[in-house]
């Protein structure tokens, strides 16, 4: 299953540690965190038109964010998380809820590829922003099977954006951004309403290439046994990276 709540974070090393970085999220970030209750699952992903990687951790719900262990973890960073953190640029952190699930999601939650639409959306507009979304925006778009699955969030936490709305689409391949169903969405009366609106043309889209394996969530005997699911979790984590690095080659 997959949860209903997101972290959603981008962050960007300086090309000189770029490898110490990401040796950093798949053996210390990642690791740390699927052992705790509420954490379900972790992609991460590169950005494609900026040096960002992104991470997408799925949870149960916010509750995952403040259960004791999980405020432990933040309190008491490893001494490599508190380089990183404090080195880093670009950071943002967006936390969601989920409100609507469109398509395969399971199927698709390992699509090599997402593009993500954020808006800050005025109170007052967001009965017909969402309303688009659903009943126009979405079906039309879903009529291409590359097009393979698409998540809603309301953002309780956004930084440093003051977005409200996060949609993450689930992709199959690149082309389908440039395909007939996407241009008919893009043109169709309502659509273009909005599109008028200041809020709507600050929106931001960025699309994401998948990097790495998914990490999964480990049950809860092993979290009974925290430090040996730790170890375990880690070196399940450095075969997937290991994995994952030789079949690019």
């Amino acid at each position: 299953m997959i949860g209903k709540s997101v972290l959603f974070s981008e962050m960007r090393p300086e090309p000189s540690w770029e490898a110490r970085f990401n040796t950093w999220y798949h053996e210390d970030h990642i690791p740390a965190r699927m052992v705790l209750e509420g954490f379900e699952g972790a992609q991460r992903y590169r950005a494609k038109t900026d040096e960002n990687y992104l991470v997408v951790y799925d949870m149960t719900s916010m509750a995952a964010l403040k259960t004791p262990e999980y405020e432990a973890l933040k309190a008491n960073p490893s001494d490599e998380t508190k380089w990183m953190l404090s080195n880093v640029s670009n950071f943002t952190r967006y936390l969601g809820t989920e409100i609507g699930r469109h398509g395969d999601v399971e199927r698709a939650i390992e699509a090599p590829l997402v593009f993500t639409a954020m808006f800050n959306v005025p109170e007052a507009e967001l009965a017909d922003f969402d309303g688009w979304m659903v009943e126009d925006h979405l079906p039309i778009l879903m009529k291409n099977d590359d097009w393979m699955a698409v998540r809603r969030f309301e953002l309780s936490i956004a930084e440093p954006v003051p977005f409200n709305r996060l949609a993450i689409h689930y992709l199959a391949n690149d082309a389908v951004l440039s395909s007939p169903e996407r241009e008919q969405a893009r043109s169709t009366e309502w659509r273009n309403r909005l599109a008028e609106r200041d809020w709507f043309k600050a929106g931001r889209y960025k699309g994401f290439d998948g990097y790495g394996p998914r990490s999964g969530c480990w049950c809860p005997p092993l979290v009974l046994i925290k430090p040996l699911a730790s170890r375990v979790l880690r070196w399940g984590c450095l075969i997937s990276w290991a994995v994952y690095l030789s079949s690019r080659r």
